[in-house]
């Protein structure tokens, strides 16, 4: 695995020329929360500018939304001409995407649908042209629809170094960026894509505790909040899990009384089977 990207570099290759039309730098193929929210990062750092970009969206209404969100960005029905194209459909609509994006002129592929595998994405390419076609599968999460997503790409026999770096700008955007075989994509799932469910659990039952222990509920969840921000915060900067809780545990104190109990309830342990059961989970039904 290589180290995580953010911070995309400026400046790509402009869309190229196909027949008469001149192609987006990039079609977003579905235009939900995923989609909008790798729309909306890629203007505001300054990836592509708004009329270099495409979305496309069959509800009408969303469509309209979108137009008004994003001035200059061009929102359709229908799949343009592109260089490049985002899929961020429903799993069962993601062959027919990558083929009618493909069929528009789009050679780099970037999915973000979970549980569609490279070798299908692939195929659904090559019913479209056979020229080489950039393939490249990505699991992202959920804070990536605040710009603090962590997402994993994997690259299918087509794609280059590149091609990655293309697929790389486009999700570091919305947060940061690794690269995996394919075969670990399912770990990424049980971890990241998981995750944060994880820690919205810990953070309802610390609310929770905190009620139990007298504050208000207001004060626990403004309480709980900043706690999450804050340790995040600490973490990202330092980068040592171990070295920080040790840091807060004072022998004897408060904190080693509450992580004795947290130790004898198996938390470690669930967590760990959580992420198992997860991944697992993610295998079978891709």
């Amino acid at each position: 695995m290589l180290g995580p990207t953010r911070n995309p570099p400026a400046g790509v290759p402009p869309g190229r020329r196909l027949g008469a039309m001149t192609a987006a730098r990039v079609v977003i193929v579905g235009g939900g929360n995923m989609g909008a929210a790798l729309l909306g990062g890629i203007i505001a750092a300054g990836w592509a500018r708004p009329a270099e970009m495409a979305v496309v969206e069959v509800v009408a209404a969303r469509r309209d939304d979108l137009a008004v969100r994003y001035p200059g960005v061009h929102v359709t029905a229908d799949v343009p001409a592109a260089a490049g194209a985002v899929v961020a459909v429903k799993p069962h609509d993601v062959p027919a995407a990558v083929t009618a994006a493909v069929a528009a002129g789009a050679r780099r592929v970037l999915s973000v649908a979970a549980g569609v595998s490279i070798a299908s994405l692939e195929a659904a390419a090559a019913a479209a042209t056979s020229d080489r076609v950039a393939v490249v599968r990505a699991m992202p999460n959920t804070p990536a629809l605040v710009g603090q997503g962590a997402a994993a790409i994997a690259a299918g026999a087509g794609a280059g170094e590149d091609d990655l770096a293309w697929a790389e700008g486009i999700l570091a955007a919305v947060g940061t960026v690794v690269r995996v075989p394919e075969h670990h994509l399912d770990a990424v799932t049980g971890l990241a894509g998981s995750g944060p469910a994880y820690l919205f659990l810990v953070a309802e039952s610390l609310i929770e505790a905190g009620v139990l222990a007298g504050l208000s509920r207001p004060v626990a969840e403004a309480l709980v909040t900043q706690l999450f921000v804050g340790s995040a915060a600490l973490l990202a900067e330092h980068g040592d899990a171990p070295a920080l809780r040790a840091m807060v545990t004072s022998p004897g104190g408060t904190t080693a009384a509450g992580l004795r109990q947290l130790a004898h309830h198996g938390v470690r342990a669930a967590f760990l089977e959580a992420v198992m059961a997860a991944t697992q989970r993610s295998r079978e039904l891709g």
